[in-house]
């Protein structure tokens, strides 16, 4: 910290640059003396073998810089690591955080004036991230001199790279006041991260990584198993009004007595691959267990009361979203035609609720998806259902109902459905298992519904659909420069709107994108791919295969350009599927 230190009381009292900060100019005075003094920059400052690195955020807030704070593994104790690993300890730094900014809070005032420290704060999901992660880092290489200067230490006497865990975060500087910035910066973070090394909780960091290989476990026995999620015994559904909280009071699901299994150790109830309806009254908890089966395809916290609701991690939501846009998707299994298009090859700027959730189906099968979860409240009614009366009343329709689909797409593509239906009992006579929702507990009525469902009129079924996609996407459109002006733009809104280039792209409907951080990636991989892809056909699905790989060996920073101002800092590692989903949105390219 003493050169940081330095730099600090060298700048201007009313700078709003902190230029000297970023370039971290030095003067180096190598170990072999046949070498000459050298000028390098180093952003990267320590205290002890603890490295902050500070970085511009960006041009329009250079007085909140990015502090990367990089901690030797060997002084939390920790030996084995892990995205959960990680996770944790994100979330037991916070408290220090909260700290650090008490004293600092006055409502009457703004950030700006009085300065303040982010962290990012994770809802119950466990996901990799780039506010913390661990990587092998350079050891500090030399010693402090004076007016700046530094003394390099022979390679033999440093070491080698060590691994460290990486902690991100930004902090607000107060405008026109250094003294106060020099205390943030070198005196009350560096001395919050000793104490968090301090009174760092080893046991609750095992206990992390314990729950993940248990959740590990149990996907693992999914994939090999008759079932497509697992619910355990105990766990709290219900979220809290307004946030991502489990409620307080909650009833704890139970599996029905019948159907309880036990999966590596735990007690509780699987969904059994096929067409499986939830049902039950309004209030009765039948959207919240839905809700809780998407949840399911990530790993969740401890605390979150989700924590052993485990689902196929292809799962796709499905929902009707008009006006989102559709290029070349065959949707002929469920639309046989359409004045002027070829449902085979369908495409629009403007995609009404039926023909949106044919192609969100069509699309998910096409991407591998071995799992659609629907809520009717979410759904276009004449995709869904056609009672006898309307059959008997219209005799043309082009419609073919998904109750009339959804047993073909499971026997002959291996695509599970759970359905919420609250209003109709077309599904009854095509489910596998009929569950009713009765005061947030869960009872099997399937005999019941199936006698029912023996009593309405079977359609004749259609002809088998042709369940394929044939399509590529074209380079042309696909750019994150706007036409005629030679900039790039690239935007991410908090209401999941993202914008590059030309393109707005609305990402609302995608249940698997549940944080902001998650959309901001969704915008810098698909910026990403448009800049560094100079192809006429182009295979997304692999160069994204791609991409992750080196994400995963080089961290979240390939991606990231501080370039754009609209664009918050942090980011969540989207599903493949859920950038792919986003690609399938864009209105200015071209599937050929």
């Amino acid at each position: 910290m003493k050169r940081l230190k330095q730099m600090v009381l060298r700048m201007e009292t009313n700078t709003k640059t902190y230029k000297e900060m970023y370039e971290g100019r030095i003067f180096v005075y190598p170990y072999q003396g046949t070498m000459l003094p050298y000028e390098d920059m180093d952003n990267t400052y320590y205290r002890e073998d603890i490295g902050y690195r500070i970085e511009r955020t960006h041009k329009l807030a250079q007085d909140k810089p990015t502090i990367t704070v990089s901690i030797p593994v060997k002084h939390l104790g920790i030996t084995e690591t892990s995205v959960a690993g990680a996770d944790y300890c994100l979330r037991a730094f916070l408290p220090y955080i909260d700290e650090l900014n008490e004293p600092l809070y006055n409502r009457n005032r703004p950030d700006s004036e009085k300065g303040k420290y982010y962290c990012y704060r994770p809802g119950g999901e466990v996901l990799a991230r780039n506010s913390v992660y661990f990587k092998v880092c350079l050891k500090k290489d030399y010693t402090i001199g004076s007016g700046g200067a530094v003394y390099l230490i022979p390679p033999e006497e440093v070491g080698p790279p060590e691994l460290c865990l990486c902690l991100m975060l930004q902090v607000q500087l107060p405008e026109r006041n250094l003294r106060k910035t020099l205390r943030m910066l070198t005196q009350d973070l560096p001395d919050t991260v000793d104490r968090y090394i301090a009174e760092f909780k080893q046991h609750e960091y095992e206990d992390a990584l314990e729950l993940e290989k248990l959740q590990k476990d149990i996907r693992k026995w999914l994939r090999k198993s008759p079932y497509c999620a697992f619910l355990a015994n105990g766990s709290i559904l219900p979220r809290e009004g307004g946030n991502d909280l489990p409620m307080r009071n909650a009833v704890p699901f139970t599996a029905i007595p019948e159907e309880e299994i036990e999966v590596c150790g735990v007690k509780g109830m699987g969904i059994k691959r096929g067409v499986t309806v939830i049902t039950g009254g309004g209030y009765s908890g039948k959207s919240t267990l839905l809700e809780a089966i998407s949840a399911g395809i990530y790993n969740h916290a401890w605390g979150d009361g989700r924590e052993l609701c485990i689902t196929d991690t292809t799962a796709m939501g499905i929902m009707a979203e008009d006006g989102r846009s559709v290029k070349n998707v065959n949707i002929a299994p469920f639309i046989k035609w359409i004045p002027g298009q070829d449902t085979a090859h369908f495409s629009t700027e403007r995609a009404s609720g039926s023909t949106s959730q044919a192609a969100n189906i069509m699309e998910a099968v096409s991407m591998g998806s071995k799992l659609l979860l629907i809520d009717e409240d979410r759904s276009a009614t004449n995709f869904m259902i056609r009672d006898a009366r309307m059959r008997e009343l219209v005799k043309k329709e082009p419609i073919t109902p998904f109750t009339e689909r959804v047993r073909e797409l499971y026997e002959t593509s291996g695509v599970s459905t759970v359905l919420v239906i609250g209003g109709s009992g077309e599904y009854l006579s095509v489910a596998d298992r009929v569950y009713i929702m009765e005061d947030y507990r869960i009872h099997n009525v399937t005999e019941g519904a199936k006698r029912l469902g023996e009593t309405c009129d079977t359609p004749q079924p259609p002809e088998p659909a042709d369940w394929t996609q044939s399509r590529i996407l074209g380079g042309e459109g696909f750019t994150s420069f706007v036409p005629e002006t030679g900039m790039e733009r690239l935007a991410v809104t908090d209401v999941g709107i993202i914008y590059v280039g030309e393109e707005a792209i609305d990402l609302r409907m995608l249940s698997g994108l549940i944080t902001q951080a998650q959309r901001n990636a969704v915008g810098f991989l698909i910026r990403y791919l448009e800049i560094s892809l100079n192809e006429t056909r182009i295979d997304v699905g692999a160069k994204l295969e791609a991409l992750y790989r080196r994400m995963e060996e080089e961290g979240f920073d390939c991606i990231f350009s501080n370039y754009f101002t609209d664009c918050e800092r942090f980011m969540d590692l989207p599903r493949k599927e859920d950038v792919l989903a986003t690609v399938n949105r864009m209105r200015k390219v071209r599937f050929i």
